[in-house]
């Protein structure tokens, strides 16, 4: 429950953070009369997203047990991938994300004239990376911990996101959203890693990896994941008590380089960033 909620809670915040940017921008330029055409491509994207995550669910659900595991151990792989971008992406544009946006806005109303069209596309696929993100981690997040909690956690997790969002909008609240962005990172590092170490042996149950499956250790007398605590590190973390050797192998090829490069510091602003800002800056 509680990583479905982390995971939707930071990216409900990131769409929530885009359309408030946005909506601040227009409103602070008095082209308020954009706002159905920002909130169409909002619903648009939130309606696809639901839909397209529904479908695969559902048609997924029948595949005999191979395929089922051949299945999970893809999305897996997609949502490590997708996990992996969103965590370095956000570390890139974090600082520059508002004066991007706001050139962008522009650049969609100056394109469509009298008509919201640009902006409604524009929006649209902001919101729609945010929300494929979430779909394909919530697809392999509910493979692995089946039952209410996943659903219950996500939802949550939006729920907060949007309240946070609108607060952030109307000034109510303030946020460290650098620190709250670097630690969950962080946080979704280590979850990434045992996807990646579930999709292994989702692939050894679907057949099609047999090598290294040897027991590298059994903690099983130590924290078993009979335990509270051990059901807790294999829900959020993909702790598994006696591992394979290929799936400690995965985490640890995935998890030592994916912290090295996060903890590295960040590469200084592209110049075509900085001009984007100095740009929108000039126009304001």
């Amino acid at each position: 429950m509680f990583v479905p909620f982390l995971i939707m809670l930071r990216e409900g915040l990131e769409a929530a953070l885009i359309v408030s940017l946005i909506a601040s921008y227009l409103k602070r330029t008095q082209r308020t009369q954009w706002f159905g055409a920002m909130w169409a491509g909002v619903f648009i994207a939130a309606g696809l997203c639901l839909a397209l995550g529904i479908f695969i669910n559902q048609t997924t659900g029948e595949f005999p047990q191979k395929q089922q595991e051949l299945f999970e151990g893809i999305v897996a792989v997609i949502a490590v991938l997708i996990l992996t971008y969103m965590v370095f992406w956000m570390r890139k544009v974090a600082r520059n994300v508002k004066a991007e946006l706001e050139d962008a806005v522009d650049q969609a109303l100056q394109k469509g004239a009298n008509s919201g069209w640009p902006l409604v596309l524009m929006v649209f696929l902001a919101v729609a990376r945010e929300g494929l993100e979430s779909v394909f981690f919530l697809l392999a997040a509910f493979t692995q911990d089946v039952g209410y909690a996943p659903p219950i956690g996500a939802m949550l997790g939006l729920a907060t996101a949007v309240v946070l969002g609108a607060l952030l909008y109307v000034g109510g609240v303030r946020l460290n959203l650098a620190k709250f962005f670097k630690w969950t990172s962080l946080f979704i590092l280590f979850v990434a890693a045992g996807l990646a170490a579930g999709a292994i042996r989702a692939f050894h149950e679907a057949g099609l990896w047999n090598s290294f499956q040897a027991v590298a250790f059994d903690l099983s007398n130590v924290l078993s994941t009979q335990t509270v605590f051990g059901t807790l590190l294999e829900g959020i973390l993909g702790y598994q008590e006696a591992p394979t050797v290929s799936e400690v192998a995965v985490y640890l090829i995935y998890l030592i380089p994916a912290l090295l490069l996060f903890l590295m510091p960040a590469r200084p602003a592209a110049s075509a960033t900085k001009d984007a800002r100095e740009a929108s800056s000039a126009r304001r």
